[in-house]
């Protein structure tokens, strides 16, 4: 099978979210990392590509440089799309450029630093024909999907009540003053936004929420705090929110909550039963109902269903988790970019997250401050 070329944007030496990309693209032998621009340091760049088996000629001192000069090579050899793995505030230009010059572009989350942004993203990505994923990866775990299919069939009933939490205890004590690069920029509202633990890990939540119910959030209510001593952005919150449906829900998230590790969680109560998913514990999906025993539903296990099971790698009882995750998106996203190169026309609801999702991100983190900049005032979304 010819694989899909990729360019990557960041995603250097010393980075983490850029080698997850790497390993998560490559798990399905669908695409292969042949240039990139990963560091604004040429230096930087040229050593990250050595130690990543790319020549030279296609490492690049700059995105700009890699873009001009990638759709100056022939369409066998230039890279197919462009993977954004940068700090926040760098994640709008190179997807913006990219999409111009004609390549597709998948990108870390959030979409963008400012919602504006984001708004002119959404409209370049519609003028430009080409496909945009978001990397908001737990929409990738195989029990996740299946969760989704059975709120979607009405097997829980009318959903009523929605609770979400992702809890880290990672910055309980003040790391970016002692120079770890991850810490440093998350708290820097010139590289992260308006939103701290709220943009990182808030928007995760909120994400999912939304995907797995296919209901929106009408408006919330948000108490954000910065606790961590001379910090500027949030790294706790506790958010109220509607849903159009009448749904009511809490969303609460935390990077001082100490000991924690990534607890993310989601409840989804119905009519007819409850959903019940934890990202620790990925493999199970727990499911209570009105008038029936306790149920729990594993990938690939026995009552299973095909909304899961074809999202699953591994034998049944071996773990997939947050590499596959992310590996799932990069996977339906080559489908579209292979749909594409055979003539065919994109899929209507593509099967990952879009430059849609990210912009109701984005209108997410902005609420949410708006709202607790006015003692908890409820904002629509």
């Amino acid at each position: 099978m010819t694989r899909l070329k990729m360019g990557m944007v960041g995603g250097g030496i010393g980075s983490f979210i850029g080698d997850v990309h790497r390993k998560a693209a490559s798990i399905d032998g669908m695409i292969e990392l042949v240039c990139g621009s990963f560091s604004s340091s040429k230096e930087k760049s040229l050593q990250s590509a050595a130690a990543l088996g790319i020549s030279d000629d296609r490492a690049y001192g700059t995105f700009e440089e890699m873009i001009e000069k990638e759709a100056r090579l022939p369409e066998d050899k230039r890279m197919d799309f462009v993977a954004v793995v940068t700090p926040n505030h760098m994640h709008f230009p190179p997807a913006k450029m990219a999409l111009e010059y004609g390549f597709h572009v998948i990108c870390d989350k959030p979409l963008s630093l400012h919602i504006d942004e984001a708004l002119e993203l959404e409209k370049v990505v519609h003028s430009s024909g080409k496909i945009f994923a978001l990397t908001h990866n737990y929409t990738g775990y195989p029990m996740v999907k299946q969760a989704k299919a059975m709120v979607a069939k009405g097997d829980i009933g009318e959903i009523r009540k929605i609770n979400v939490h992702y809890l880290q205890g990672w910055l309980s004590t003040s790391v970016e003053k002692t120079g770890q690069k991850q810490a440093a920029w998350r708290v820097d509202p010139k590289r992260s936004g308006m939103g701290g633990a709220l943009g990182d890990i808030g928007t995760h939540a909120e994400n999912l929420a939304e995907y797995i119910a296919g209901i929106k959030i009408n408006e919330l209510a948000a108490d954000l705090t910065a606790f961590g001593e001379g910090r500027i952005l949030d790294d706790d919150g506790n958010i109220l929110i509607r849903l159009e449906n009448g749904a009511k829900g809490i969303i609460t998230f935390s990077q001082i909550a100490t000991g924690e590790e990534n607890n993310l969680g989601i409840k989804i109560y119905g009519t007819k039963g409850s959903l019940e998913w934890h990202q620790e514990n990925p493999n199970e999906l727990i499911v209570k109902w009105l008038d029936q025993p306790k149920q729990i539903f594993t990938p690939g296990g026995n009552g299973g269903y095909p909304e899961s099971s074809e999202y699953v790698r591994v034998p049944a009882g071996h773990p997939e988790g947050y590499l596959e995750g992310f590996a799932t998106i990069y996977r339906s996203f080559a489908k579209e970019i292979f749909s594409i190169k055979d003539g065919k026309n994109p899929s209507s609801i593509p099967d990952f997250p879009t430059v849609a999702d990210g912009v109701r991100g984005m209108k997410f983190i902005h609420a949410a401050v708006e709202s607790s900049q006015q003692n908890a005032k409820w904002v629509p979304l």
